[in-house]
C-alpha cells in the first residue's frame, strides 16, 4: 500500500506564517510538522509516499528531499499555486499511487494515530477514520453506526483527515479542482463508506491558536 500527503493546501488563516512557508513545513517543536507524518508512516512500513504540493511547492522537496532520510521514497504531485482541493488532488496523484487502496493524511494535522492499523482495512470505496467533536467542528459531519457512515443522523463525529480510499471511487472524475465530499456523500447514499473511531491524540494546524495547541501536544 503507498500512501499520500495532502500538503498543497495555501494556510490563508495561518498567515503570515504561510506566506514564507508552506503549512506543512512550519515548525512543530522545531521540526516540520511533515516530518511527524513521514516518520510515522515510515514506521508503519511505508515506503513509496506521494505528496502534492502547490503554494510555496518548491520548498517541500528542499526540505525533505528524496525520502532516503526516512527509508522512504517520495513521489511529487505538482500543482497550480491556488492547488486542486482534496479530490482533484487525489484524482490527479492517482498514476502515482497504484491501482490498489491508498492511505491518504492531511498534512495540516498533527496525531499519535497508528497508520499501520490501516494497512488490514479491506476497502473498496473509502475508509475515514473518525474523531470525536473538536471545538471548532462541535456538529461533526458523518455518522458513524455499524462501521459504516451516514451523511445523515446523531450522533455525529469529526473526519480527522486520515483516510483509505480505492481508486474506483474517481473513476467518473475529470481532471480540475474540486472537494471529494461530495464523492464520499455519494458512496455513503450506497452504504458504500467504511469507518472507525479514534480516541487518540490529533489536532488540526487550522489556525495560530491551533498551532500553539499542536506544540503543547507534541511537547507532552
Amino acid at each position: 500500500m503507498r500512501a499520500m500527503i495532502l500538503a498543497a493546501g495555501r494556510g490563508k488563516r495561518l498567515r503570515p506564517h504561510t506566506d514564507t512557508l508552506p503549512k506543512p513545513l512550519l515548525p512543530v517543536c522545531g521540526k516540520p510538522l511533515i516530518e511527524y507524518h513521514l516518520e510515522a508512516l515510515a514506521t508503519a512500513g511505508f515506503r513509496e509516499i506521494v505528496i502534492n504540493r502547490g503554494h510555496l511547492g518548491d520548498r517541500l522537496p528542499e526540505a525533505l528531499g528524496d525520502g532516503a532520510r526516512w527509508g522512504v521514497t517520495i513521489h511529487w504531485s505538482v500543482e497550480p499555486p491556488e492547488a486542486l482541493e482534496t479530490g482533484g488532488g487525489l484524482h490527479q496523484a492517482l498514476p502515482l499511487l497504484g491501482n490498489g487502496p491508498f492511505l491518504a493524511v492531511n498534512g495540516d494535522i498533527w496525531t499519535d494515530y497508528p497508520f499501520a492499523r490501516l494497512r488490514a482495512v479491506k476497502c473498496d470505496y473509502a475508509h475515514l477514520v473518525m474523531i470525536p467533536n473538536p471545538p471548532h467542528n462541535p456538529r461533526g459531519d458523518f455518522r458513524l453506526s455499524g462501521g459504516r457512515l451516514h451523511a445523515d443522523g446523531e450522533p455525529r463525529l469529526t473526519y480527522s483527515g486520515i483516510a483509505v480510499y480505492h481508486p474506483r471511487l474517481f473513476e467518473a472524475c475529470t481532471p480540475g479542482r474540486f472537494s471529494v465530499v461530495p464523492l464520499l456523500l455519494n458512496a455513503m447514499r450506497d452504504r458504500i463508506v467504511t469507518g472507525e473511531r479514534y480516541d487518540g491524540a490529533w489536532s488540526d494546524v487550522g489556525t495560530p491558536e491551533r498551532l500553539a495547541a499542536v506544540e503543547a501536544l507534541a511537547a507532552g
